[in-house]
């Protein structure tokens, strides 16, 4: 069992190759317009639904709701923490992520790179139909 142990744990100590400046730019690009498109739709789906909640006793009584728990100290102090941690675990993601991004670059990439960037490309048309980034 300890040596199953270290064996594993010498697998996930070794160091992950450097993702490529040119992969890490294309993911950050990627990543961006993602969350475009997902704030783009949000802002769209709330100002859709928002007139009609208002007349409706049911978003009245979800508008108190929420200013209630904006006033709460339990939300506030939930916030609070939450985004420290948000804030202590960015550094840890971000190595995550970049070695991810390095292992997909080396090990991944040369096999599956030209498959996924097509896919990518052919599926931005529907993207910006269905979920535009404006």
């Amino acid at each position: 069992l300890i040596l199953a142990l270290q064996v594993s744990v010498c697998v996930w100590a070794q160091q992950w190759p450097e993702p490529d400046k040119e992969l890490v730019e294309k993911y950050e690009g990627l990543k961006a317009v993602f969350f475009k498109r997902i704030v783009t739709a949000w802002e769209k789906v709330k100002s859709s639904a928002q007139p009609s909640l208002e007349g409706s006793p049911t978003g009245g009584r979800a508008q108190e709701i929420y200013d209630e728990l904006k006033k709460s100290p339990r939300m506030e102090s939930a916030i609070k923490i939450i985004s420290g941690l948000a804030s202590e675990m960015g550094p840890v993601v971000d190595k995550a992520r970049l070695s991810l991004l390095g292992a997909y670059g080396h090990y991944l990439r040369p096999y599956v790179g030209e498959t996924l960037d097509k896919a990518i490309t052919s599926i931005k048309p529907v993207l910006d139909t269905v979920l535009p980034q404006e």
